[in-house]
């Protein structure tokens, strides 16, 4: 899970392995799967960091990294 900021102060947390899309538009904003988007005030290289770590606690992001090098491959 990631803690978040939103536009008018309140924080949020999110499990980012729903996140689909991190775009600056200039406001950071987050598309989930199911396509209802978030505006929050970190930066879009603030939380793609976040979500990096996120999977890297969960055990993801080494296994992302495998998955894509075993792609390359071919």
């Amino acid at each position: 899970m990631i803690t978040l900021t939103k536009l008018k102060g309140d924080t949020i947390t999110i499990n980012a392995i729903y996140i689909e899309r991190i775009e600056s538009f200039p406001d950071t904003t987050i598309t989930l799967i199911n396509k209802k988007k978030m505006f929050v005030k970190e930066s879009e290289e603030e939380v793609k960091e976040m979500v990096r770590e996120f999977y890297k606690q969960i055990g993801l992001y080494q296994l992302q990294r495998e998955v894509g090098e075993q792609g390359d491959e071919s």
